[in-house]
């Protein structure tokens, strides 16, 4: 039976792997990547030796189809992003689909691990038993609409960005706020990485303390 290992590798520090995860690496015949520079870098630090091919979402349905073949061979296969668990606002939907749907042998297995999504929320300090998770906005069109969604939400939101529109999407969610509400956010800066960060406060007071730092690294905002 073919088999297909989706494996969550970490957000940024190398130690957060499973010994599960480093196995599987180690036993597979070929790794599937985000980026192969990337992930090159987290199998010199484990010195694992192993054949990887790019793959992300503008692949061509020509490396989906070496993909399928490989896995017709009894392949050994597994899938990483570049960092946290693949399918979550990472390359890979569209290969699960057309692999399911064209080999009825194949297992896929997931391995657990790190995720910006589940890390933020465990210091948030929110209640968290229920959430909407809405990956990262758009960059042009609907934003408003994506951010009005974010306030009228019954549920936290958690919403990824990057550190060229983490300033802005915040001042559009803080602009469209009604005036009854008092939004308040957390957001996570280069989460598990030297410089990690932890913002805590109303829309506004969380803009002023982003513009103190730095403004790099992927961000995590959490709002309630």
């Amino acid at each position: 039976m073919s088999k297909l290992y989706v494996i969550a590798t970490p957000i940024g520090h190398l130690e957060d792997i499973s010994f599960r995860a480093l196995r599987i690496l180690k036993e597979a015949d070929l790794i599937l990547c985000e980026d192969t520079r990337v992930t090159r870098k987290l199998l010199n630090h484990y010195q694992i030796s192993k054949p990887t091919i790019s793959y992300h979402q503008h692949s061509r349905l020509t490396k989906l189809k070496y993909i399928s073949g490989q896995l017709e061979q009894d392949k050994k296969l597994a899938l990483v992003s570049d960092a946290g668990t693949p399918l979550i606002s990472d390359p890979g939907a569209k290969l699960i689909s057309y692999l399911i749907e064209r080999l009825s042998n194949l297992k896929i297995i997931p391995v657990p691990g790190p995720s910006a999504l589940a890390t933020i929320l465990s210091i948030a300090g929110f209640p968290v038993d229920r959430f909407t998770f809405l990956g990262f906005p758009p960059n042009k069109k609907k934003r408003k609409k994506f951010f009005q969604g974010v306030i009228n939400s019954k549920y936290p939101v958690i919403f990824y960005e990057s550190p060229h529109r983490i300033i802005k999407s915040l001042e559009e969610l803080d602009e469209l706020r009604a005036t009854k509400y008092e939004l308040r956010i957390v957001v996570g800066r280069e989460l598990t990485k030297k410089f990690e960060t932890i913002y805590r406060g109303n829309v506004k007071q969380v803009i002023e303390q982003i513009k103190k730092d730095k403004i790099k690294g992927e961000f995590v905002v959490v709002v309630k």
